[in-house]
């Protein structure tokens, strides 16, 4: 697919922890490229310099600029060099830097004299933008509500999976269904949950993988050192590289999303959803507003459960493991709901109204 007008994207954003290289990054950029648009990355060294280290480059006829995930340090210098130009300002925060300081990690209280400078200063940031990109519906609705956003300017963009390396494919069949956890071990995901749930499952033999490493693994580790039951082989593995993270979840049977209690945690989708339904692997996570109505009746894909209650996650294990349908491969909601064709298009329409 190509778009009728061909455009010059500049990429404003820093490398860092979460650069170029970011899942959701690498997705938006193919795709906008697929689309026949081009790509002129800058990082530049200082955010609150950048405007003058790019009149250093030859960015000539560009039109538009994209500020990438968590660049709020770059919106303010990507917003004056483009105004000064009549460029449009697209903003892919995918976070608040507001909800995850003060909702998920709690550093100051949000009647606290810190937290209201820290909204209004990112309150001010989303203005600056001419479009703000949101990956949920829910995350939508804050950033109007919270940020102050116009809805008229905010689109969603699922943050959908890297499709060359996440799809179906068959693999040998476990002799005991594998229940996969794999992520950075946080409360926001929510794995405390998830060791306490074994002591509640009483339903098929299953092995329980926990993959990867974070703040909770040994708090994990040492809960499921202390229950013993027969149905559930525990295993913990370290992190793995990402490219060979697609096969691990193919070689499971079923995939475990997040189950926090905080605020954030019901507003998102993580990258583990998307990748595990592109691979065709079944998910349960915790239920939040963030996701599409589905029909009951048809969806093996999804299974949700309550969020921070381990007998709840124990319970859908269970129905789960013992749904015969689930053992085929489907993924018609990622299709229908994520995939990369969907964020294709929505991409499309921004760059022809900007």
């Amino acid at each position: 697919m190509t778009s009728d007008t061909k455009k010059r994207i500049l990429w404003w954003g820093r490398h860092g922890n979460y650069g170029p290289n970011y899942p959701r990054n690498r997705t938006i950029i193919k795709c906008l490229k697929n689309l026949g648009h081009e790509i002129i990355e800058y990082q530049p060294r200082l955010s609150k310099l950048a405007g003058l280290e790019a009149s250093f480059h030859s960015f000539d006829n560009i039109d538009l600029v994209w500020v990438p995930c968590f660049r709020q340090r770059d919106l303010s210098s990507a917003s004056r060099w483009a105004k000064k130009r009549n460029v449009p300002v697209v903003f892919d925060p995918l976070i608040s830097a507001y909800d995850k300081r003060v909702h998920e990690k709690k550093k100051f209280p949000a009647d606290s004299s810190r937290a209201k400078r820290l909204l209004r200063w990112e309150q001010g940031l989303f203005a600056k933008a001419d479009i703000v990109i949101a990956d949920t519906s829910s995350h939508k609705q804050y950033f109007i509500d919270q940020l102050g956003c116009t809805e008229s300017k905010v689109i969603v963009i699922p943050v959908s999976a890297e499709e060359e390396l996440f799809y179906p494919k068959e693999t040998p069949k476990n002799d005991r269904p594998e229940v996969l956890f794999f992520g950075t071990f946080i409360g926001l995901q929510g794995p405390i949950y998830i060791a306490e749930s074994i002591k509640h499952y009483n339903g098929s033999p299953f092995t329980l993988t926990f993959l990867g490493d974070g703040p909770e693994r040994k708090q994990c580790e040492a809960i499921c050192q202390d229950i013993n039951n027969p149905n559930v082989n525990i295993r913990f593995e370290d992190w793995i590289p990402f490219h060979d993270l697609p096969d691990r979840i193919r070689q499971s049977d079923i995939c475990l999303g997040v189950f926090g209690t905080g605020e954030k945690s019901f507003r998102v989708i993580p990258n583990k959803v998307y990748q595990a339904l592109a691979c065709g692997k079944p998910v349960i996570t915790m239920y939040g507003g963030a996701y599409p109505e589905f029909d009951a009746q048809s969806n093996h894909e999804i299974y949700f459960c309550q969020a921070g209650n381990p007998e709840s996650i124990a319970h859908r294990i269970k129905d789960v493991i013992e749904d015969e349908r689930t053992a085929a491969t489907k993924t018609s909601i990622y299709k229908k709901h994520f995939s990369n064709e969907l964020v294709t298009q929505t991409l499309q329409a921004i760059l022809i109204s900007s």
